[in-house]
């Protein structure tokens, strides 16, 4: 009987469908054959359904179809004849229906905008596309609007609009600043879905002029600008925190609908402070795994791919510390059709039958109907073939005329598909498509497939037949194919001849032959074998041949798989190949691959290279195996194995490997059995029962192994009694009522005959029970069920086979299975160490309430509250777990002054025991954290405000603020210390009385009722004199006012409200400048972000010279101008770099004046009524000192002048000491002296010191230096460290000559 079955397309000819569809006939892909069938249309290109285009650009709509003939096309607009014709505008392309709209050459895109629907006709029928909707894109402008600021508190939410203009497509929105960077986005703050910008509450950081919604519009590659939103942020203190609130959507509730296929996206946006988290929830369901993601920090929930059963309710829960909000949205999934069953192309033979089937899906479900070449049906021209029956067209002994194009139109609410099916009646006589006399050759034992690809209509019947005028073909040596193939599974030497294929059917037959050759197989007749060969020497491969004498075969020769080296050793021969001097790297597999046009054989050999041995060359190899194995002694238990040893190759065989295989239990597999030393050849060897044994012996030298010797007879033991158990025997239960017990069951060989069972015997311990017992077959676990909770239990498994029992196997002791503990823990009781260490005591549960095995107990705690902050925050738990039968523990890590609770709970391997009640501790007062800030403004002659921020960490309730201050000096030095005491209550002071352009150190901590927290420091200076006269003060030269806190109170308390707002953008401003003969001091104030570069450009004021640029080392406040011109005018300003958004910034020009060059920078006292009286007083004594020597010599006498002078010397050179009023050593030459590096601190912020020539303290502007009016520079400087704070009162200042005069004056 013949057979018939499908073979891929790897077997025979692929036969493909005409369009790529299923029809009821097949029609080959031949190109000949197609280009000869008569075929109805077919839409091959279209434009989309909603088909948006550049106005600027020429519209083209496509369509294009294919048929035989090839068809026609006309276009209908909102659903009349389109007749391009009579617009110039348009033109179709040749051999197409693609229609081009010239816009580019006047037209207008509004013009044609509408509806399109392209036909294509031929003899066959007319095929129709979709409904194509042209709509030109469009980006409309912003409209004009004014924005006034948005003026918000710190802490407040915040949405700014953004509210693009209506455009085709919609636009992507996105924020930016003026510098067109995108605004950064987090938790906090981020973008709606809307396009708006929501903040769930603002900080200082937020405020900026330039928030800046951009719409983008893609189709036209613009993007429209909104106008810029102003923020300004005002703070508050405190900041009040509250519970989230939803900013969108709004309400508890709301609806969304979607469509099948799309991509859900859920958005909640709430506002609080601390930020808001958001949580996703499907009420009563799972969220589709897979197809869920979260977005803009899960602020958006978007669900892919969605289907009905992604409807349902989805929550939104927003939460903080204070509380949560949350939103339902309740999503509904509609769908536009969708195709179950889309209509297929027919291709029938006169008379068949055949079915048009549409089927789609929907929500709602859609309405099908159907049209006949464009037409609807109802009203095409009838067919009595045809009768349609809802979604599916019946046709019934079709004919020619029965040809037609049929559309399907599936429609609802969301949308429509049409769909394209022809019917192709066809009547065409056989066709053999395999060409006349195609050889086929095949390897002799191997399958011969012989093709004959057909058509015709109807189907033809195919015949295979062997010779020209042989018989039929039949029987299971042949298999047919549907596709006309004959195969034969195996062919032999005599299926070589004339194959014959017939095809037939009521139009006609057709025959063709082909030609099958058997040819025989390719062989390597004499393989190349394994080779050691010596360092340098040669070898041989040999690899001979046979194959069939038709084919031409190649030999290739591979080492390790690749090709062989590129080195002239290597020489290939007809039947070998050569390898000469050979060297280590020679080492490796060498295979012989022989290929024909059919088939292809290989064989390898391994090459192992050796040293070169020395003179006599000795070969060295692995030994050849054992032979002639002989097995004597034959006894239960043991046996006696002998051999012959093989050739040693010039390496003594150091031992010799026995392996045996069990050829009842594991056939194939060897074992390792022993091994003996290479002088002995017989062997002792044990054995077990039920063994069918077969061993085989390897030889060991230096080289390596030999190959095994050939097998032993195989020999059987005789069954026995087993003679071990299962190892590892245990009891562990798996559930509350049950105890499993395993073991490791006996291997194969270990059986010691047939039947191998297990005995299972347990009882419970301590109770007088007998051994309950069950036999299992083998296997390595047994259930005990219906067990007391966590009892001992005596366990016992013994092995047996049909021959008895193994010994008596040893008992083991087990559980059955445990359950929670049922009690908590006891007299729980906590006793506070300290503000951060607790110890906590328990008393130990009853052994029998653990049920199961203690693994010791946990500890929970929490903290509750501050006790200084009475605001709840989130609940984290914290876990210690102290292992055995521990009963206490410490609790370190505790914050102090606040209320904890914990509770205790057992352990065991089951779980955690119910936690013991509740207990509430609270531990005491610490120190607090230092001030959050410390803050030094409005600088004055005489006065200083200093701000500060709470610690963050009060850990007590606050009892006062220490504020310690003390001047520092021009040597760096530090004054005596005053300590000031300050309510816990105040945030602000005034300091009043100081003494003018002085720097002075505070020192500032907080204190509980336990003691003083950790400090911060800070630096400021009062300003100078602004009319530059020095006005003496009590105690000057001191750095201070020794009449400061003796004669007036320096303590004023303020209650200010304070709004810390950030400028509207970065800026510079309050310039000033401290000139000297050839340098100035530039100093100036910042606002704006860190991390900037600041540089300063200076000038001749009133030149038109490009401006001078100097580079400000690190991000100072200060510079110093060197080498500038005395007594000239100079401009200057001060600009930023490096700014992360937008471009730098630049103060506004400021001008000085260089002062007059001077012969001494020291003040003019020659002027001074003081000095001329002293001058005067010094030549009076002079003159009298000379008349005494003049009378004294006269009178022969001798006057030491010398020792006089040296007694009284000049008072300008003597140093005045701060103690007595008397000069001190003092040059002009120390104006000149290098000097040294200091610091400065500017009173809003704290700049370190760094090795720089920009310190302001070199050179004194606004620390310990003044200018006198007549331009001198006054100060003098040490690079002396600053000490610790002293308490005494009295005064570290180095002497200084100013100082000194100004103390004298």
């Amino acid at each position: 009987m013949m057979k018939k079955k499908n073979i891929s397309a790897s077997k025979a000819s692929l036969v493909l469908f005409l369009c790529q569809m299923v029809s009821a006939l097949d029609v080959p892909l031949d190109s000949k054959l197609l280009e000869e069938l008569l075929q109805p249309p077919t839409i091959i290109q279209q434009s989309p359904k909603d088909y948006i285009v550049d106005p600027r650009e020429n519209i083209v709509i496509q369509c294009e179809a294919k048929g035989k003939p090839p068809p026609s096309f006309s276009w209908t607009r909102n659903g009349t004849h389109f007749d391009i014709d009579k617009d110039a505008l348009v033109t179709m392309k040749p051999n197409s229906g693609t229609l081009v709209v010239n816009i580019m050459n006047g037209g207008k895109a509004e013009a044609y905008e509408g509806v399109y629907q392209c036909t294509a006709r031929n003899e066959r029928g007319a095929a129709i596309s979709n409904n194509i909707v042209i709509r030109p894109s469009r980006s409309p402008l912003w409209t004009k609007e004014k924005l006034e600021p948005n003026h918000v508190r710190e802490g407040d939410s915040l949405v700014l609009h953004c509210r693009p203009p209506v455009g085709l497509p919609p636009p992507i929105i996105f924020w930016m600043d003026n510098a067109f960077q995108r605004l950064p986005q987090s938790e906090r703050v981020s973008q709606g879905l809307n396009g708006d910008l929501y903040f769930s509450n603002v900080q200082p950081e937020d405020t900026r002029e330039d928030y800046i919604c951009y719409a983008r519009f893609n189709h036209t590659q613009t993007i429209q600008q909104k106008q810029p939103i102003s923020v300004k942020v005002f703070s508050t203190k405190p900041v009040t925190e509250r519970q989230p609130v939803l900013l969108t959507p709004t309400g508890s509730t709301s609806t969304k609908v979607e469509l099948r296929g799309n991509v859900l996206l859920l958005e909640c946006i709430a506002a609080g402070l601390p930020t808001p988290v958001i949580r996703w929830i499907k009420e009563g369901g799972e969220l589709p795994a897979n197809r869920t993601f979260f977005e803009n920090f899960k602020k958006t929930l978007k669900i892919i791919d969605v289907s009905e059963a992604d409807s349902g309710n989805y929550k939104c829960i927003a939460r903080n510390t204070l509380g949560s909000a949350h939103h339902v949205i309740s999503v509904t999934v509609k769908a536009a059709p969708y195709w179950i069953t889309a209509p297929r192309n027919l291709v029938l033979s006169p008379g068949e039958d055949g079915t048009l089937i549409c089927r789609a899906n929907g929500n709602p479900k859609p309405d099908i109907t159907w049209l006949a070449n464009g037409v609807p049906i109802a009203i095409a021209p009838e067919d009595p073939s045809r009768k349609v029956d809802g979604d599916t067209i019946i046709f019934s002994h079709v004919q020619e005329r029965s040809s037609a194009v049929y559309q399907c139109n599936a429609s609802n609410e969301y949308g429509y598909l049409l769909a394209n099916a022809f019917v192709n009646v066809l009547a065409e006589p056989p066709r053999i498509l395999t060409p006349a006399n195609k050889l086929y050759q095949v390897i002799a034992d191997s399958p011969a497939l012989l093709d004959c690809a057909y058509f015709g209509s109807p189907k033809p019947e195919i015949e295979w037949f062997k010779g020209v005028k042989g018989s039929i073909l039949r029987g299971n040596e042949y298999v047919f194919h549907d596709n006309g193939t004959l195969e034969i599974p195996v062919a032999q030497k005599d299926s070589t001849g004339t194959y014959t294929c017939v095809a037939r059917n009521e139009l006609g037959k057709i025959q063709n032959e082909v030609q099958l050759e058997v040819k025989d197989p390719t062989m390597i007749i004499k393989q190349p074998e394994y080779k050691v060969i010596q360092r340098y020497g040669q070898v041989s491969f040999e690899c001979i041949i046979k194959h069939d004498p038709t084919l031409l075969p190649t030999v290739v020769w591979l080492k390790d798989n690749d090709e062989l080296p590129d080195d002239e050793r290597f020489l290939v021969g007809k039947d070998n190949l050569t390898i000469m001097n050979v060297t280590d790297k020679d080492d490796g597999t060498y295979t012989c691959v022989v290929n024909t046009t059919l088939d292809s054989v290989s064989a390898s050999a391994v090459l192992t290279v050796v040293a070169a041995p020395p003179t006599p060359a000795i070969i060295y190899a692995r030994p050849n195996p054992p032979f002639d194995l002989e097995l004597t002694g034959q006894l239960e238990r043991s046996i006696e194995l002998s051999w012959v040893p093989g050739d040693e190759n010039n390496s003594p065989i150091t031992n010799f490997v026995i392996e045996f295989e069990d050829g009842l239990h594991e056939p194939g597999v060897w074992h390792y059995q022993t091994e003996v030393p290479g002088t002995q050849t017989t062997v002792q060897l044990k054995l077990s029962p039920y063994v069918n044994y077969s061993f085989r012996v390897i030889a060991v030298n230096e080289i390596g192994r030999s190959q095994p010797s050939e097998p032993s007879e195989q020999y059987l033991t005789k069954s026995a009694n087993p003679d071990e158990n299962p190892s590892n025997v245990q009891g562990i239960g798996s559930e509350p009522d049950n105890l499993v017990i395993t073991w490791e069951s006996l291997k194969g060989f270990q059986s010691n005959g047939p039947g191998l069972q297990y005995k299972v015997s347990w009882r419970q311990k301590d109770v007088d029970d007998e051994w309950t017992s069950v036999i299992v077959a083998n296997v390595s676990k047994y259930i005990v069920s219906g067990t007391p909770t966590f009892v001992p239990y005596e366990i016992k498994v013994q092995a047996l086979n049909d021959l008895g029992y193994a010994p008596e196997p040893l008992e083991v002791i087990g559980h059955s299975g445990e359950d929670l503990p049922m009690v908590a823990p006891g007299n729980v009781q906590v006793h506070v160490i300290n503000s951060t260490l607790a110890k906590v005591h328990w008393d130990p549960v009853p052994p029998k309430t653990v049920r199961g095995h203690l693994q010791g107990y946990k500890v929970y705690y929490w903290k509750v509250q501050s006790l200084s902050r009475r605001n709840r925050r989130h609940v984290e738990k914290k876990i210690l777990t102290f292992r055995g039968n521990k009963t206490f523990g410490m609790l370190p890590g505790l914050e102090p002054y606040s209320s904890y609770k914990l509770n205790v709970r057992v352990v065991n391997g089951k779980g955690e025991g119910p936690a013991s009640p509740d207990k509430v501790f609270k531990t005491p007062e610490g120190v607090p954290s230092s001030p959050s800030f410390l803050k030094i403004t409005n600088p004055t002659l005489d006065s200083l405000t200093l701000e500060w921020g709470s610690p963050t960490h009060p850990n007590g309730v606050l009892t006062s603020y220490i504020l310690k201050f003390q001047p520092i000096n021009n040597t760096h030095e530090l004054g005596p210390l005053v300590e000031i005491r300050i309510p816990a209550n105040e945030s602000s002071l005034i300091l009043k009385n100081l003494n003018y352009s002085t720097r002075y150190k505070f020192y500032f901590n907080a204190q509980t009722s336990v003691g003083s927290g950790s400090q911060i420091t800070e630096e400021a200076v009062t300003i100078m004199d602004e009319a530059g006269i020095l006005r003496p003060a009590v105690g000057a030269g001191k750095g201070y006012s020794e009449t400061l806190f003796a004669t007036s109170p320096v303590m004023h308390i303020v209650r200010p409200t304070f709004y810390k707002v950030q400028p509207l953008y970065p800026r510079i401003r309050n310039v000033t400048t401290a000139a000297a003969e050839t340098y100035a001091n530039i100093s100036w104030e910042y606002e704006g972000p860190d991390h900037v570069n600041f540089y300063v450009e200076y000038g001749v004021a009133g030149s038109k010279e490009d401006w001078k640029k100097e580079i400000v080392n690190a991000s100072r406040s200060f510079f110093v101008l060197k080498g500038l011109t005395p007594g000239t005018a100079y401009k200057v300003r001060v600009g930023a770099e490096g700014l992360s958004q937008g471009p730098g910034v630049r103060s506004s020009e400021d001008v000085f004046e260089t002062g007059p060059a001077m012969a001494s920078r020291q003040v003019d006292i020659a002027t001074q009524g003081w000095f001329i009286g002293l001058m005067c007083a010094v030549a009076l004594l002079i003159l009298i000192l000379l008349i005494v020597c003049f009378i004294r010599r006269n009178k022969g006498g001798k006057y030491p002048v010398k020792e006089k002078e040296d007694a009284h010397a000049d008072p300008e050179i003597q140093p005045m000491k701060e103690d007595d009023g008397t000069f001190g050593e003092y040059s002009d030459a120390e104006d000149h002296k290098p000097l040294k590096k200091g610091s400065r601190t500017p009173s809003d912020r704290t700049v370190k010191k760094e090795d720089s020539d920009d310190s302001l303290v070199d050179y004194g502007e606004g620390v310990n230096g003044q200018f006198n009016e007549d331009g001198s520079f006054i100060g003098q400087y040490s690079g002396k460290k600053e000490k610790e704070p002293a308490e005494g009162n009295e005064s570290s200042e180095a002497p200084s000559p100013v100082n000194a005069m100004n103390s004298f004056v």
